[in-house]
C-alpha cells in the first residue's frame, strides 16, 4: 500500500506534515509517497532517521496556497502537490492521497481528475463528531451547499459503509439532521429523502435533532446538506473552543483551583483525546474514485500520522467498493435519476463554497475544465 501525501499544503507546512508522515512510516509500515519540492523534503528529512523507513519523494515544483482560489490555482498550477498527489492516485501509482491544503483546491482537482464513482452524483466531506459511546459520521460537512433528495439518499449510503467499514459498526443507525424528530418535520427535501430511506436498506431511524448529536447512541451517521452540516461543525469547533478556555481559566484562579486540576488532571487528559481532532486525522471525501483524506489546515504531526492512518484504513475496508454494491443494491428507490453534468456541478459548487468569486465564462463546461488543469 501507498499513500501520498501533499507536504506543501497547511498552515504548518512542510515540517508539521513531514514529522506526521516520518511517525506514520515508522509506526505503521506505510509507503508513503512525499508530495512537493524535492529540495525541500530532502532538507527536513535530515531532522529525522529515515534509514531503512518506507519513504520516498513525488517532486512538484508548485504550491497551492491556502488563500487561493481553487479553479483558477489549479489553471495556472499545473505542477502543484495537490494535482501532482492525485494524479498519482489516478494511475495506481498511490492507493490514496492525504492533505492539509487548500479543501477548495483538493476537492475540485479530486473531482475533476479521479471523477465520481457510478451512481454518485456529489462528493461529500465526512467528519467525526466525538461522543461517550465513540464517533458519530456527519456527512455532508461542507462540500456541497445546496443538495438535491437523490444527493442526500447517496451520503446517506456513503455514510454508512464508512461507520461499518471503517468504525467497524455491524448494523450503523442513519438519520437525518433535522429541527424535529417527527416525520413530517422539515423541508419538502428533506421530507423526500426520509420517504426513500424508510424503503432502503440501511438501518434508517428517521429524523435527528441537533441534541441528540454528542449525546451517543442515538445514531451512527447524521445526514445533511453541507451548508447545515458545516455551520453544525464549526459551532462545535467554537463551543469546544470555548469551553476549554474557560476551564483553563478556572483551574488557575488560584490555589485551590490549581490543586483541584493535579487531581482530576488524568480524568481532563482522557476527555482532551475524545474530543482533539488530532486523534482522527482528517476528514474523507467520499464518493470521488480514489481514496482522499482532508486533513484540518492548522493539523499537527500527529494529526497527519493519523490522517495517513485513516487512509489506510480506507484501502483496507475497500470502501469506495463496498459504497458501488450500496449503490447498485438501492438504485431503484432513488428519489431523483442522477443526470448527467454531476461533476461540473459539483465543482460549482465547491468554487462557491470556498467563497471565491470566479467569472461563470471559467467553469463554463467541463471539457473546458479538462484543457485547462
Amino acid at each position: 500500500m501507498k499513500i501520498a501525501v501533499d507536504t506543501m499544503g497547511g498552515d504548518k507546512a512542510p515540517s508539521a506534515i513531514i514529522e506526521g508522515a516520518v511517525h506514520a512510516a515508522r509506526e505503521f509500515g506505510t509507503n508513503i509517497i512525499l508530495v512537493g519540492k524535492r529540495e525541500v523534503i530532502s532538507s527536513e528529512l535530515k531532522k529525522y532517521d529515515v534509514k531503512n523507513l518506507p519513504l520516498s519523494i513525488r517532486h512538484a515544483s508548485e504550491i497551492i496556497e491556502m488563500h487561493e482560489s481553487p479553479s483558477a490555482a489549479l489553471r495556472k498550477k499545473r505542477d502543484s502537490s495537490i494535482k501532482v498527489g492525485i494524479e498519482l492516485v489516478k494511475r495506481g501509482e498511490a492507493d490514496a492521497f492525504v492533505s492539509a491544503g487548500n479543501t477548495g483546491a483538493v476537492m475540485a482537482a479530486s473531482t475533476l481528475i479521479l471523477r465520481t464513482l457510478k451512481g454518485i452524483d456529489r462528493p461529500a466531506i465526512a467528519v467525526q463528531l466525538p461522543t461517550a459511546s465513540g464517533p458519530v459520521i456527519l456527512i455532508d460537512a461542507g462540500a456541497n451547499v445546496d443538495c438535491k433528495p437523490h444527493q442526500l439518499f447517496q451520503f446517506g449510503i456513503m455514510g454508512h459503509v464508512f461507520a461499518k467499514y471503517v468504525l467497524g459498526r455491524d448494523n450503523p443507525k442513519v438519520g437525518i439532521l433535522n429541527n424535529g424528530e417527527e416525520e413530517d418535520k422539515g423541508n419538502e427535501i428533506t421530507k423526500e429523502v426520509h420517504k426513500v430511506l424508510k424503503k432502503s436498506t440501511l438501518n434508517f431511524i428517521g429524523n435527528v435533532e441537533g441534541k441528540e448529536l454528542y449525546k451517543g447512541g442515538t445514531t451512527d451517521v447524521v445526514i445533511s446538506d453541507g451548508f447545515v452540516g458545516n455551520i453544525t461543525l464549526k459551532v462545535s469547533e467554537s463551543l469546544a473552543d470555548m469551553i476549554g478556555k474557560a476551564l483553563k481559566g478556572v483551574f488557575t484562579k488560584n490555589w485551590r483551583s490549581k490543586l483541584g486540576y493535579f487531581l482530576i488532571k488524568p480524568y481532563l487528559e482522557s476527555f482532551k483525546k475524545s474530543v482533539d481532532y488530532s486523534e482522527y486525522g482528517g476528514a474523507p471525501l467520499l464518493g470521488v474514485n480514489g481514496i482522499c483524506i482532508i486533513a484540518h489546515g492548522s493539523s499537527s504531526p500527529k494529526a497527519i500520522k493519523n490522517a495517513i492512518r485513516q487512509a489506510g484504513e480506507f484501502v483496507k475496508g475497500n470502501v469506495n467498493t463496498h459504497i458501488q454494491e450500496d449503490i447498485e443494491r438501492n438504485i431503484k428507490i432513488q428519489p431523483i435519476e442522477v443526470k448527467k453534468g454531476g461533476v461540473l456541478r459539483a465543482l460549482k459548487e465547491i468554487v462557491s463554497f470556498s467563497r471565491k468569486k470566479e467569472t461563470e465564462k471559467e467553469i463554463t463546461t467541463e471539457d473546458t475544465e479538462k484543457k485547462t488543469i
